[in-house]
């Protein structure tokens, strides 16, 4: 069966949800952004109006407000914009099960089964577009094509509330004028490295040799060509399938510059309870823990570190982290900290009981920490807390509460269908 495969993009989400549940926004310049005071002040998404001014997504708010004086800032709300998002994706599956999201605002549709239910894919993406419109109040471009990578760019192509058809007979006419950089995971630094061997179009790339990229830009190169001919051959993941889960992390950008140990240390306790949290509840245990630093230059680096025992309690988990962090603590103040566990497993159903000392301190870890679960489960994250968060409250943070998990990307689709 040919695939006909839909790339959905809601246009200028998060700022056109703010005009929805705001109509005194409507017709204004519009920039969703971070809150300055915790260093997270850059543009997040932009209206039609603000882009007009030259507002970017990833600009300081300052900077913006010189391209558009006028420019009306209002802070993110992101339980809103996923509750938007699981919207939309109902309706989507109502035309077919294949439904790959690809962040909270895209997603990839295969309505090759559909056709003799509702039309070929132009006529559903346009009755998907009407049907948002009307029934969610949101705004939606959709590129129809025979692969993934050209129903992107065809929803990237006419904006907004659009839809593009891009078949396997007009494809080098439409993409292969395009700027290279608008080929999906081509980014400035890529399509800097392109240029200087005069590789500036789609269709440049598509008729360079294989081998030439390969030297220039290793494997990715190879795929990059193949995507600029048409050769994309990846599925749409069914939308019930769960991707196998490889690690768990969480970051933050503190709202100062951490240049003590405590501070070092409230951060860290409060990304580790977050990660061993989100273990226990998937019944993982983690074999290995990373940590990445960045600096108030932002020269960021990351370090791991192998456990003697697999783990799911914050504690442990803290343990390598600040080990990780004094082995190489930068020169400069610390702007932001990570921790992932990675090398995954399942967790017994009943753990071994043991008469090792360490095995039982290790079990007591966890017994405890599922406690403490429950208390935030009922009273909030800050119904019970750690004694050192309390000394300075505005470095302590709900990592799990405030993190969104977003949907596996496009690259590890690749890799769940061996790049086929």
């Amino acid at each position: 069966m040919e695939r006909v495969i839909l790339h959905s993009d809601l246009n200028n989400f998060y700022a056109s949800a703010e005009c929805l549940d705001n109509p005194a926004l409507r017709g204004k310049p519009v920039a969703v952004c971070g809150d300055p005071a915790l260093r997270h002040g850059i543009v997040l998404a932009k209206s039609g109006e603000a882009k007009s001014f030259g507002v970017a997504t990833g600009q300081a708010i300052w900077e913006a407000r010189l391209r558009c004086p006028g420019l009306v800032v209002v802070p993110p709300r992101y339980g809103r914009y996923l509750e938007l998002s699981r919207q939309v994706r109902e309706l989507y599956l109502q035309y077919t099960d294949q439904v790959e999201p690809f962040g909270l605002d895209e997603s990839w549709l295969d309505v090759g089964g559909s056709a003799g239910l509702f039309g070929d894919g132009r006529q559903i993406a346009d009755t998907l577009r009407t049907r948002i419109k009307r029934e969610i109040g949101l705004t939606v471009s959709v590129g129809v094509s025979f692969n993934k990578v050209f129903a992107k760019l065809g929803s990237d192509y006419k904006k907004p509330d659009a839809t593009t058809v891009i078949t396997r007979e007009n494809y080098r006419q439409v993409v292969w004028a395009l700027p290279v950089g608008d080929l999906l995971y081509v980014g400035p630094a890529t399509a800097k490295k392109l240029g200087r061997y005069g590789i500036r179009t789609i269709g440049a790339l598509a008729r360079a040799s294989p081998a030439f990229l390969h030297t220039v830009l290793g494997r990715v190169g190879v795929m990059l060509w193949r995507f600029a001919n048409g050769l994309d051959c990846s599925g749409v993941s069914t939308c019930c399938a769960v991707p196998p889960v490889k690690s768990v992390g969480n970051s933050t950008t503190a709202p100062r510059d951490l240049v003590s140990d405590d501070d070092v240390k409230i951060t860290l306790y409060a990304l580790c309870e977050s990660v061993a949290a989100r273990l226990r509840e998937q019944r993982s245990l983690c074999s290995t823990v990373q940590l990445g630093i960045r600096d108030n230059t932002l020269l960021r680096y990351e370090r791991q570190e192998k456990l003697a025992f697999p783990v799911s309690n914050s504690t442990d988990l803290f343990a390598s982290a600040f080990r990780l962090f004094r082995a190489n603590r930068p020169a400069r103040p610390v702007r932001s900290l990570s921790v992932r566990a990675a090398g995954l497993s399942p967790a017994d159903e009943e753990p071994q009981l043991s008469l090792f000392p360490e095995d039982v301190r290790r079990q007591k870890r966890e017994d405890l920490e599922r406690a403490v679960d429950s208390i935030r489960a009922r009273y909030g994250y800050t119904g019970i807390r750690r004694g050192i968060q309390l000394l300075d409250p505005a470095l302590d943070l709900d990592a799990k509460g405030s993190h969104i998990i977003h949907p596996i990307g496009f690259l590890g689709t690749l890799a769940r269908d061996g790049g086929r």
